[in-house]
């Protein structure tokens, strides 16, 4: 028998669909998961908290294989589950048409000033002029991270006339490489962050990268609030030399409640629900577990593997 430690909450999806050869042991909150750890061969040990789901893979000293509905792996000890021989697996794209959804609707209610148009309607004031008259047809974004979101970000964008750029690290038509994209940013109308949050990409989007773009263009991350320089990001939301930011995620989370970034009338901040905005989160991941479940049984490998060496 192959021994799996899960949360509990997953049991009803899970369960019943669970082959002969699976011993599972479900565990309700965080002291049963790190006395559970140590027997597993596969876990699903996600809490919300990535401390206490680094320690418990710490204690797992038979695991083998660890998947994730999260798509991000920062926090956890990568490098000790790569010197173990751990195979994880993630949520890489389980929740990417939400977020694709969120970066649309971020864009187009700062086009349209949507935000002033559900404040008028709170005040019974009736407009007589759009608080935001921007077009999407015509208008350049540039996507930096082209996983699952980032092409759905593309094809959706392209649906409303946008020229969209990506980078990626191989050349190709309406394509910048990782050393090109800086020297062109004030072409853009739209930068959209979908990267994975590593020591790579930390601090991407810092003073310089602010400065080169131009004063009318808006930041969109969906990404890791450790993906931008916040407080850079400040000073160039109130010097005007940025005319926005749609910000799903921020340093730290949640935000404290006297930042400044609340406050500020060209940010919009959605609380990283991006990728909660749907009812089938569960189901998807559930999917990806039990087909990869079949295939660890038949040796063969695994889908959505994390790449230890690059963090995602």
């Amino acid at each position: 028998m192959t021994i799996l430690v899960m949360n509990a909450l997953a049991a009803p999806l899970v369960q019943p669909h669970l082959p002969a050869w699976i011993e599972p042991r479900f565990f309700r909150h965080t002291e049963e998961l790190m006395d559970l750890a140590p027997e597993a061969e596969i876990g699903w040990f996600d809490l919300e908290d990535t401390e206490p789901m680094a320690e418990a893979i710490r204690r797992a000293t038979k695991l083998k294989w660890l998947t994730s509905i999260y798509a991000g792996v920062d926090g956890l000890p990568l490098s000790l589950m790569a010197e173990r021989g751990v195979v994880m697996t993630n949520g890489a794209g389980i929740n990417a048409v939400t977020i694709a959804e969120y970066v649309v609707m971020g864009i187009l209610n700062i086009a349209k000033g949507y935000r002033e148009v559900v404040r008028a309607q709170d005040r019974h004031e009736w407009l007589t002029d759009s608080p935001g008259k921007l077009e999407l047809d015509g208008s350049k974004a540039l996507i930096l991270g082209y996983g699952e979101i980032g092409q759905r970000v593309d094809r959706a964008l392209q649906g409303f006339g946008v020229e969209v750029t990506k980078v990626r690290r191989s050349a190709g038509e309406g394509t910048l490489l990782p050393s090109e994209w800086r020297a062109q940013l004030a072409e853009f109308d739209w930068v959209i962050l979908a990267v994975p949050g590593t020591a790579e990409t930390e601090g991407m989007i810092g003073a310089a990268e602010l400065a080169a773009m131009k004063p009318s263009a808006v930041l969109v991350n969906v990404a890791r609030g450790s993906v931008v320089d916040q407080a850079a990001l400040v000073a160039a939301l109130t010097a005007q030399k940025l005319a926005g930011a749609f910000l799903d995620v921020t340093t730290p989370e949640p935000l404290p409640a006297e930042h400044p970034l609340w406050s500020m009338p060209n940010v919009h901040i959605t609380m990283h629900l991006s990728g909660r905005a749907q009812g089938k989160m569960f189901k998807r991941a559930v999917e990806r577990f039990l087909g990869n479940l079949d295939r660890y049984h038949r040796g063969e490998p695994l889908t959505h593997q994390v790449d230890f060496s690059l963090g995602y």
